[in-house]
């Protein structure tokens, strides 16, 4: 079949005026959903915590139901936009009616919150004749319309012409973002792509070349505003290039993050000495930093922390334990959580620190008095080592409280939740992605039973999925970020584009795995590092159980109040 021939299949009806109207229809089941739950979890009219701990199934679920419909809303908007700028073609479209197809599907169905796990509406409290309602004769026509062997065959031939390109069907980027884009992929294949398996194989360090590199290329000064030495861009520039980075292996991709994190702390809770000291050696790449913030026997409960700072005259001495340190050997400045109150329950005795210390080395990790620890070895995420870290009687000077008030840790980092967000969401579709380019490459090198794996249904299935899933992933993510950029709270939609990415990431790593058959469980084979590296995104940067529960609470509050 042509290429030509594959796209003339693609004509069908116009999408604006369905999608819309399902949308309505969604809308509305939604905010059902969130009422019957609400009765659940709402004792004289607040939510109760326990409740919704109690009602797990329905409030996660809920949460699930939230971004399968805000999903699709930006698949919507995603496809407006394309007919206004002139853009896309039979790629995008099938991209978007496979999207609607299945998503719709699957709400009404079960959604998936991970392999075992199903929602179905009977466990938000939705009865038979809610969904009957709420499924028109219009959403029926987009499921069966979308979700046809036909069509699906036809995007993994398109998807093959297309391979190679930055990123599968997405034609609605802004010119200057693809230029970004553009840079990042040229520096990743020819300094990280080549290298990136053998780094993980023998868990070594990115070379400090390529970190340096990186600096020059402005990675680590991205957001931060050009007063300060950096390039003053926002959050879907973050995006961009945490995606194309981490397309070529996480590792790097994840470079920037505690850069991010940590100038994100300075700007929004820093001096303004802070600021003007940090920042520009930040956005160099002079200095880098990590993130102290995690404990053992903790983990997201962080208003347990027990690692103690007191003063002493101009300095701070900090005692405790800390795990789950991403390269912290080679960084400069730890941003450290810690309690410098005891007397303060909970999150309100917590203060941050912008902790110096001396590089160091496999040899000697940590050279610095009262500081000590040991290598976490782990599947994947690797290139910059984990670590536990123990602190007795560690130096941290005065100045460096962040914001000179104590009692301000917890609130600080909040401030950079959504941004950290946002940016694991932007590296779940750079390993996504990745796992695709892998995926494809094999169905069509390998040959079984006289013919390339591709043109076999079930394969060509599954790429058509993946790369449906990346896009609305993607559009998600991306539209966080604008939200993000333009001063809007979106807490709620970057947690979305967050639980959402590392599911697809996962699946996609999988399904491409699966795709490989045996030659995947191999070690010299790239999907097998892949796999590893997908399965940290459900679990860092919020576990997916407390993303649902933080999303959930957040639909509760503003939806379904009727």
């Amino acid at each position: 079949m042509s290429l030509a021939e594959t796209t003339e299949d693609f004509t069908q009806p116009e999408l604006g005026s369905a999608t819309t109207s399902a949308l309505e229809s969604l809308d509305g089941l939604l905010d059902l959903a969130a009422s019957r739950v609400r009765q659940q979890v709402a004792h004289e009219g607040r939510l109760s915590s326990a409740a919704m701990e109690e009602h797990q199934r329905a409030t996660h679920g809920l949460a699930w139901l939230a971004t399968y419909v805000e999903a699709l809303r930006q698949m919507a908007d995603y496809a407006t936009r394309l007919k206004v700028d002139g853009k896309g073609g039979a790629l995008e479209d099938g991209l978007i009616r496979l999207a609607f197809a299945e998503y719709l599907a699957q709400i009404f169905g079960g959604i998936p919150m991970n392999q075992g796990e199903f929602v179905r509406p009977h466990d938000l409290g939705l009865t038979a004749e809610d969904v009957a309602r709420a499924r028109t004769p219009v959403i029926d026509s987009l499921i069966t319309a979308g979700s046809t062997a036909r069509l699906r065959h036809n995007l993994a031939e398109l998807i093959r012409h297309q391979a190679g390109r930055s990123t599968i069907g997405d034609s609605a980027i802004d010119d200057t973002y693809e230029q970004i884009r553009e840079e990042m992929r040229k520096f990743a294949e020819a300094k990280v792509t080549p290298h990136a398996h053998e780094w993980h194989l023998k868990n070594d360090y990115i070379p400090m070349d390529v970190v340096e590199q990186m600096a020059e290329l402005g990675v680590f000064g991205l957001t931060i505003p050009e007063e300060f030495g950096g390039l003053g861009l926002g959050k879907e520039s973050m995006c961009v290039v945490s995606e194309e980075l981490s397309r070529a292996y996480i590792g790097v991709g994840s470079l920037g993050t505690r850069s991010e994190i940590a100038a994100e702390l300075i700007l929004c809770g820093g001096t303004q000495a802070q600021k003007e000291k940090w920042l520009p050696m930040i956005a160099s790449g002079e200095i880098l930093p990590t993130a102290v913030f995690t404990e053992p026997n903790t983990g997201s409960d962080l208003a347990s922390l027990k690692t103690r700072a007191i003063r002493d005259g101009d300095t701070w001495k900090v005692t405790g334990n800390k795990t789950w340190i991403t390269h912290p050997v080679r960084a400069d400045v730890m941003t450290l959580l810690v309690r410098t109150n005891p007397e303060e329950p909970g999150y309100r005795g917590l203060s941050m620190f912008l902790a110096e210390k001396p590089r160091g080395s496999d040899v000697e990790p940590f050279p610095a008095e009262g500081m000590n620890g040991g290598e976490i070895e782990v599947l994947g995420y690797r290139g910059m080592k984990e670590y536990e870290i123990s602190f007795d009687g560690f130096e941290v000077k005065a100045e460096n409280l962040l914001g000179g008030e104590e009692g301000q840790g917890f609130k600080q980092l909040m401030q950079t939740f959504e941004g950290a967000r946002i940016q694991t969401a932007a590296r779940a579709l750079g390993v996504a992605q990745n796992a695709l380019d892998l995926g494809l490459r094999y169905a069509e090198e390998r040959i079984q039973f006289g013919k390339p794996l591709i043109q076999f249904p079930r394969v060509a299935d599954k790429l058509a999925l993946m790369a449906m899933e990346i896009m609305v992933a993607r559009q998600l993510t991306y539209f966080s970020a604008r939200e993000k950029d333009s001063g809007q709270r979106c807490d709620l939609e970057a947690g979305m584009a967050k639980l959402l990415g590392a599911r697809v990431a996962w699946t996609a790593a999988d399904n491409a795995l699966q795709i490989h058959g045996g030659n995947g469980f191999a070690l010299e084979y790239q999907i097998s590092r892949v796999l590893c590296d997908a399965r940290i995104l459900n679990i860092f940067e919020g576990a997916g159980e407390i993303q649902a529960q933080v999303i959930a609470r957040r639909v509760l509050e503003t939806r379904g109040l009727q």
